[in-house]
């Protein structure tokens, strides 16, 4: 039996945050891409949608998630609505770092994926805290939790 925080940001139960993510990505959908994205800015973090190849599959994957800038990087969470394990997607970018972003303003960028250690996770995981001021309290329902970097890359 997995025992739960008892302190700490609430988080809803994991039926609603699926629910949720489903939700999303089928807005976004059915708008033909016109609704589900926003970009980042100093007081917020922004939407896109990341293409990745699956690990197993081969095949595209898309998800949704939350960002924002660190100079032409892209920075993100993995993060799996708080709850424990590896978000599928940040297991497709250890096997497949090359990907492509979906912004706000329909600009798809090819980028390349880099999982932050030391010194670097710290600067930007302390950038998240400012968009979330319960970032730690979240963080402490997960052994780990990700942080992300996507960087340009050439097309081709």
């Amino acid at each position: 039996m997995t025992t739960r925080p008892t302190s700490g940001p609430r988080v809803p139960p994991r039926w609603f945050v699926r629910s949720a993510w489903i939700a999303h990505r089928a807005l976004y959908s059915g708008s033909g891409g016109r609704i589900g994205l926003r970009p980042a800015t100093p007081e917020r973090w922004g939407m896109l949608r990341l293409l990745t190849v699956g690990r197993q599959s081969g095949q595209e994957r898309r998800a949704i998630l939350a960002y924002f800038e660190d100079g032409n990087d892209l920075v993100l969470m993995s993060m799996n609505g708080w709850s424990e394990g590896a978000t599928g997607w940040s297991l497709n970018l250890r096997a497949h770092p090359e990907a492509t972003v979906e912004l706000a303003d329909g600009a798809r960028r090819p980028v390349r994926a880099r999982f932050t250690e030391g010194e670097e996770r710290e600067r930007l995981w302390a950038r998240w805290s400012t968009y979330d001021k319960d970032l730690d309290g979240f963080a402490t329902r997960r052994s780990d939790t990700p942080v992300i970097v996507l960087e340009p890359r050439a097309s081709g």
